[in-house]
């Protein structure tokens, strides 16, 4: 099933259920979100979508890998309800064997990444050594069947004239499931939407984007100077928003938001705005 919703002036959000196993990106495995279409070419390039849910239980992190469509209409809005199985663990391997399975090495993986999103200083200097391990030893990134698995119910009420979603993610109880954490994250194409600007002034552009940087202005967005289009979202309170980009080629390239929620979450909600630039 595959859901196609213009939202004007050449400009489109699809979704559906993601086949296994798609060559490109090692995300080609997990369940994407809403992806953003102009004149029909998808501009995710890397990117999860929009309003996609990620869990965290410590440092370990549960990606989507399957998914639940239902498109209903309210009023003038398209309603898309995508109830998310989160079932997929990021793990290191080679094209011709099976992941590698050391408790020990994935404790310092998720460190290391973990230090590279809290120290910005650091993060030149440990992902030029996450590349040159990766090139050395021929690994990979592979996403792989988490013996834990949870579901997230997502809402997504799109106005199509004015191009603006509501994304909610509905009543869900994670206190006894030993998560810490949810991250609703919203990303296009690094490539794509490389410039960054938000309501207190900050114009970035590329790398000075940085990789996971809170943000403090009431309002932000990602830019496609050569698409014409951007994404908007604003704060919201109960959640930190944080802003991010990342290009290495054929491994990442990824540029958007995650509102960071807290585990006693029972409701989250927020608006998405995509638009033309003028």
């Amino acid at each position: 099933m595959r859901l196609v919703i213009p939202i004007g002036a050449g400009l489109a959000l699809t979704i559906m259920k993601s086949p296994e196993n798609l060559p490109g990106f090692p995300t080609a495995r997990l369940q994407k979100g809403l992806l953003l279409l102009d004149q029909g070419e998808e501009l995710a390039e890397e990117g999860v979508g929009f309003g996609v849910p990620v869990i965290m239980r410590g440092l370990q992190a549960i990606f989507p890998g399957d998914i639940q469509l239902n498109l209903s209409e309210d009023g003038p809005l398209q309603v898309v309800r995508a109830i998310y199985t989160l079932n997929l663990e990021e793990k290191i391997g080679k094209p011709s064997q099976k992941e590698i399975e050391s408790k020990l090495l994935y404790t310092v993986k998720n460190y290391l990444a973990g230090l590279i999103r809290k120290l910005p200083g650091l993060r030149g200097l440990l992902t030029s050594i996450s590349n040159l391990l990766r090139r050395v030893f021929g690994w990979e990134t592979m996403y792989e069947q988490s013996e834990f698995s949870f579901e997230v119910a997502m809402r997504y009420a799109i106005n199509q004239q004015a191009g603006i979603v509501n994304v909610a993610v509905e009543k869900l109880d994670m206190g006894t499931s030993g998560i810490t954490e949810m991250v609703v994250m919203n990303e296009q194409g690094a490539q794509t939407f490389d410039h960054y600007l938000d309501s207190s002034g900050n114009a970035l552009q590329g790398h000075e984007i940085g990789c996971w940087d809170e943000v403090t202005a009431q309002e932000a967005s990602f830019i496609s100077p050569a698409h014409e289009v951007a994404f908007a979202l604003e704060r919201v309170t109960g959640a930190i928003l944080y802003r991010g980009r990342e290009f290495v080629e054929s491994r990442l390239s990824w540029a958007g938001f995650g509102y960071s929620c807290p585990a006693h979450l029972d409701h989250f909600e927020y608006q998405l705005k995509i638009g033309r630039i003028k």
